[in-house]
């Protein structure tokens, strides 16, 4: 495709943009610094949209692709490119954005420019993100990949709890130790494939230059790409940071955490470590699939345990990133398929789920599940949606993670049907955790502080709808997003030499 205008940059410029202006803007115009930035963030939509409609799937594997000298002394230039994985998750960004700043609408605060600075930070982290997916430049992906921790340190810090800064901390020195071990492979590797030639950082050319580089090293060069990657992710054992966000942070905060920031993590694993390091990959993939299963199970077992819903929810979430892992690790069609497609179904998820839970908390002043009951009687509508997001994390056939978590047991039993087996127990005990927590906070009789409690408002059925709504079209029609994700997964298991086991069904796998 012959690409005659920036699309992608258009992309990320536009939300950058748009928080220096709401930033510019008089304080005593609060409302006014809102409206901008949601204007702004449907307009992001409208361009991702764009995007997808002129998307070829069956063209080639990167289109609309920007190429432009930037430090040429070091081989680093400012390259953009999309891929079906990338889209996928590029219009997860932009539909969860909007909706985000329609569902914090209030969390801005009191303090003077608070609402100016909570937008502007949330268009900040959106243009990060957008960009991390889109690069095609490994410096460029490393720069924006750590930037985004800027802006969600002072999102969790500035307008959580008393206890947010804790947690804010603990959040970005975790991200930190895993950026520096990071930033100390890509320097590595740039010293050990500009022996070869010029030196160079983008992706598709490195793809062939590691190809000659010692394969011991490439070994710790892959180590230092998943430990950073394995942090944002979270996986077992470094995920524990993720819990305190989500329990102290704004619900819109969190969301904007683990349905859309962490999915940096799953996905470069996909565009860089299999790519630039496919024997390594190939090799440690069973130890990875393993800490996988052991994130999906542990997650799933303490989530049963938690007494504040934050936090459930939270480890809701890291269990489903061990599935999305081990779909990804599995080197199969449906693995990987089904993992992209999962990224964008836990997304939605997760965001009806922790920002009803969010609605409900705000109201109450407590997130401790002992201090509700009986809220389906006073507030149908908050509890039905919170069913059908709960119902939906637990991946209930006919919506949206059905198949995507479907995908990756069929995917990863091909290749390791004993890790599939114990990833499976996990079904059941998501059962455990998601209608106990509904039992427990929305049925019964009405608990002593929940009679005062209201339904959704106009402004927050807005915000959830939507969510809704694409829990239940993708989870009945899934083919468009499939048809755009399988032949990006074809390129990615071709750069692994990876084949499905002759007994599996193939989706866009190199034949």
């Amino acid at each position: 495709m012959v690409n005659t205008f920036p699309w992608l940059s258009t992309l990320w410029l536009l939300p950058i943009l748009g928080a220096v202006v709401t930033m510019l803007l008089p304080a005593e115009h609060p409302r006014f610094a809102k409206y901008i930035a949601l204007t702004v963030s449907m307009v992001v939509l409208v361009v991702a949209v764009t995007l997808a409609l002129r998307f070829e799937p069956s063209g080639e594997q990167y289109q609309f692709v920007e190429s432009h000298a930037w430090i040429p002394a070091f081989g680093i230039r400012y390259i953009v490119g999309l891929d079906g994985i990338a889209l996928a998750l590029v219009l997860l960004t932009a539909v969860l954005v909007p909706l985000l700043i329609i569902a914090g609408w209030n969390d801005g605060g009191d303090r003077q420019r608070g609402s100016h600075t909570y937008v502007a930070l949330i268009l900040a982290v959106e243009a990060m993100v957008l960009v991390s997916l889109v690069a095609l430049d490994v410096v460029l992906f490393y720069i924006f990949f750590e930037a985004m921790l800027i802006p969600m340190y002072f999102l969790i810090g500035r307008y959580g709890s008393d206890k947010a800064p804790a947690a804010a901390m603990k959040f970005l020195l975790y991200n930190l130790a895993g950026g520096l071990v990071m930033l100390a492979a890509l320097i590595a590797m740039y010293a050990a494939t500009a022996d070869v030639g010029v030196g160079t950082f983008d992706v598709r050319e490195l793809v062939d230059r590691t190809a000659s580089v010692d394969p011991q090293l490439l070994n710790l060069l892959f180590f230092g790409f998943m430990f950073a990657f394995a942090v944002k992710a979270p996986m077992w054992p470094l995920h524990s940071w993720l819990p305190g966000v989500a329990q102290h942070a704004k619900p819109v905060t969190a969301v904007l955490m683990m349905a859309v920031v962490d999915k940096i993590g799953t996905y470069a694993m996909l565009r860089y470590c299999l790519q630039l390091f496919p024997d390594a990959s190939t090799s440690f993939a069973p130890l990875i699939a393993a800490l996988a299963v052991i994130t999906i199970v542990y997650s799933a077992i303490v989530a049963i345990g938690q007494t504040d819903v934050m936090r459930l929810i939270a480890y809701v979430s890291i269990s489903h990133y061990g599935f999305i892992v081990l779909g990804i690790f599995a080197l199969t069609s449906q693995g990987q398929s089904g993992s992209t497609l999962y990224m964008v179904n836990h997304g939605i998820a997760t965001a009806a789920l922790m920002l009803t839970a969010g609605f409900l908390v705000s109201q109450r002043g407590t997130a401790m599940i002992a201090a509700y009951g009986g809220v389906q009687k006073v507030a149908p509508v908050l509890a039905g949606t919170f069913l059908v997001a709960g119902l939906a994390s637990l991946a209930l056939p006919g919506l949206a993670p059905f198949i995507s978590e479907f995908l990756v047991l069929i995917g990863a039993f091909t290749r390791y049907p004993v890790l599939a087996v114990f990833a499976a127990t996990a079904l059941v005990l998501s059962a455990i955790y998601v209608l106990w927590l509904y039992q427990r906070m929305m049925t019964g009789p009405v608990t002593d502080g929940n009679h005062r409690l209201r339904d959704l408002a106009p402004r927050e059925i807005l915000s959830v709808a939507p969510l809704i709504a694409l829990l239940i079209v993708l989870g009945v029609y899934p083919k468009p997003a499939l048809d755009v994700i399988d032949p990006a997964v074809g390129h990615t298991l071709t750069a692994v030499d990876a084949q499905d086991p002759v007994h599996a069904t193939t989706q866009g796998a190199p034949k």
